[in-house]
């Protein structure tokens, strides 16, 4: 039996970034204006034209995984695993839960999956021999293995999938996993994004593309979306999830509901393998999407949580796309990129910023686009310079766009009976 007209609300949040492990850690860096962008130190890059990413250097394993258990899982798998002790003890969801746990799924995305480990063992095999090679290599690569991890651990029977859009991965997720409990499929879901692709060969290939920023000597200052003297994204790792619970299983249960998943968009540009569409046509369509599946008017959004990735063109064209969708109303509706304290995530991305949207409309505040100085004539929206605002927020979108010209757009709303 179809069922379409299921409410989706959101009951618990996980974020490992940058910025710091945990959901408060990340929000109070956020607010703070702090910059979780420095010199790479996991590797030499030294022969690398760029030296610089996001690195969760706050995060250590054991504080969430058996000792035993860290070395079967590259480092994506453990930040969905540190998130999701998070989000479940934010929900408190086991207090008074009665949801079969066949009812239950997980749908972490991850871009890349498991890069590290694959370059690891590749080195360790030309060196030393195929025996040298773990016999955890394989599932700690797939990147599916990250939803695995998740529904094992708390014995999630429901269903158990694995997006892999790119840069769009964690928004798809999300919004998958809003489409599968509305539809009737399950209950509950964990959903979200994870990404730990900082290796010598990532780099590399970003770095010839021209994707990111050389700006090596002021780390902190190198993301700068929607600024004039933007040059490139900065890479970053890391994973954020959210618990999506059926609206009858929360209330049911008592649960803390941050916002409600009212819409959903997605749509591809079907022009060019890495360049969005300098028309901006699909962008915007994708957002209209979300706001007439959930029938919003683009009068009632109070907030835009933008892709932004401080790449010439990304930001350029996002502009151009709001203001299709929102007319002369773009011009009054508050936008801001995280991106701009803690780099890329690629597939963790829209995970992160789905958390950053929920606490923005729970807290009544708008986190602010920093290292924001010299305003881009082409980009002239409010991006909510330097500084966060205080605002309610009783909508807001959160816009994720990838390579392959895929894009998402999550529309959330402050819950109301």
């Amino acid at each position: 039996m179809i069922v379409l007209s299921r409410r989706v609300v959101v009951t618990g949040l996980g974020v490992v970034s940058p910025l710091g492990v945990g959901v408060e850690e990340n929000w109070q860096a956020l607010l703070s204006g702090k910059s979780g962008i420095g010199k790479i130190t996991r590797f030499d890059v030294s022969d690398l034209p760029v030296k610089i990413a996001g690195e969760a250097r706050d995060f250590n394993p054991e504080d969430f995984i058996d000792k035993k258990e860290i070395k079967k899982m590259d480092l994506f798998i453990q930040f969905s695993l540190a998130c999701s002790d998070m989000l479940m003890k934010d929900s408190e969801f086991e207090k008074n839960n009665t949801c079969e746990k066949e009812r239950r799924g997980v749908l972490i995305g991850v871009g890349m999956g498991g890069l590290p480990a694959i370059e690891k063992y590749h080195l360790l095999m030309l060196e030393k021999g195929y025996k040298k090679v773990s016999p955890f290599f394989i599932p700690m690569l797939i990147s599916n293995l990250a939803s695995g991890h998740v529904s094992m651990r708390y014995g999630f029977n429901g269903p158990n999938s694995c997006v892999a859009t790119a840069c769009a991965t964690g928004s798809h997720a999300i919004g998958d996993a809003y489409k599968i409990i509305q539809r009737g499929d399950a209950d509950v879901m964990i959903a979200g994004g994870a990404e730990s692709a900082l290796t010598p060969l990532a780099v590399a290939g970003f770095s010839v593309m021209r994707a990111l920023s050389t700006r090596n000597d002021e780390p902190e200052r190198a993301s700068r979306p929607f600024e004039k003297d933007r040059d490139g994204f900065i890479m970053s790792e890391g994973a954020g999830l959210v618990l999506l619970e059926e609206l009858g299983s929360a209330v049911k249960r008592g649960a803390k509901i941050y916002g409600e998943i009212a819409g959903y968009g997605l749509t591809g540009d079907a022009f060019h393998l890495t360049m969005p569409d300098p028309e901006g046509t699909q962008v915007a369509r994708c957002m209209k999407m979300a706001l007439e599946s959930g029938g919003i008017s683009p009068e009632e959004v109070d907030y835009i949580n933008a892709h932004g990735t401080s790449t010439p063109l990304n930001d350029k064209f996002e502009t151009m796309a709001i203001k299709k969708v929102f007319g002369e109303q773009a011009y009054k509706v508050p936008v801001s990129s995280t991106k701009s304290s803690t780099g890329h995530l690629l597939g963790g991305a829209g995970g992160v910023e789905a958390v950053y949207t929920l606490l923005a409309m729970d807290r009544s505040i708008i986190p602010a686009t920093v290292n924001y100085d010299t305003p881009d004539p082409e980009c002239d929206l409010d991006y909510v310079p330097n500084k966060p605002r205080e605002k309610e927020v009783n909508v807001a979108l959160s816009n994720s766009f990838g390579f392959g010209g895929t894009n998402a757009t999550v529309l959330f709303r402050k819950f109301n009976e």
